[in-house]
């Protein structure tokens, strides 16, 4: 699990239960998603974070991947209504409780995120 080397020092948002950002569980901690960021809190600074791509959240195609939870012709992007989650070195997008990765016609899985708040 990468924690992430960026701080956010001057981030004038409290990120907290009911503070209008979604909070996923990462590992040990929560992460709150944030404008395509993870953002964790750490004394008086945020903390840049990633999903890491292991066995639970994978990076590979599965073109087989069938999601009910959005149409099938829906198109991931900044304005789709996906919170965009930074996974490995590309960024998915959670939908229904897992990663989305859009890839060529087709979406591939790359595993579940809990969200806890």
């Amino acid at each position: 699990m990468s924690h992430g080397t960026h701080h956010h020092a001057s981030h004038e948002h409290q990120h907290s239960s009911g503070c209008g950002h979604k909070a996923v569980q990462h590992g040990d901690h929560v992460d709150y998603l944030h404008e395509g960021h993870l953002h964790r809190e750490d004394g008086q600074q945020y903390n840049e974070c990633r999903i890491e791509a292991t066995a639970a959240n994978p990076a590979q195609c599965t073109p087989k991947h069938a999601c009910a939870d959005h149409a099938k012709d829906h198109q991931h992007g900044a304005q789709c209504g996906h919170e965009a989650v930074p996974h490995g070195d590309h960024v998915d997008y959670l939908v229904g409780g897992h990663l989305h990765h859009p890839h060529g016609t087709h979406c591939d899985d790359h595993g579940p995120l809990r969200v806890v708040a």
